[in-house]
């Protein structure tokens, strides 16, 4: 016998139960949802590990395993496109940006800057981080961007 050739014992199957299709089916009216109530109802019922507003089980046993979350960088971000507001030859930096409210806080980790958008002006831009589409524009409209 081969894999291919396989198959279900004789009258082992059974078609797909179809439900509310009269009495004489023994699913009529009701079909197995029983009377009223929440379980009755199209979507209704509770989610998995529900347990009737008592805190699931899952939420009282203790958590394990490591988690990236303390250890993740958070940058303020801003696009070149935020920067055309600025005149020509002015230094920007995250409290200059924070002081005109393109950002509304400096994160703990500084400024990131994104290319998104388009720069005409040629700026000194002072962040932590940036892209090389960033990089770029900014270079291209004879700005420079350092290091923070």
């Amino acid at each position: 016998m081969n894999l291919h050739e396989l198959q279900p014992a004789p009258n082992s199957k059974k078609g797909r139960t179809r439900v509310g299709r009269g009495r004489g089916s023994g699913i009529g009216k009701t079909s197995g949802r029983g009377e009223n109530g929440q379980n009755k109802r199209s979507g209704g019922g509770t989610r998995p590990l529900f347990e009737g507003g008592q805190i699931a089980l899952t939420q009282k046993l203790p958590k394990r395993g490591f988690t990236n979350a303390r250890f993740k960088r958070q940058f303020a971000i801003v696009n070149v496109g935020d920067l055309e507001t600025f005149a020509a030859n002015t230094t920007v930096t995250a409290e200059l940006l924070k002081e005109k409210r393109i950002i509304s806080k400096i994160e703990k980790d500084g400024l990131k800057v994104l290319g998104n958008g388009k720069i005409t002006k040629a700026l000194t831009i002072k962040a932590e981080k940036w892209s090389e589409t960033a990089e770029k524009k900014i270079t291209k409209a004879g700005g420079t961007i350092k290091e923070a």
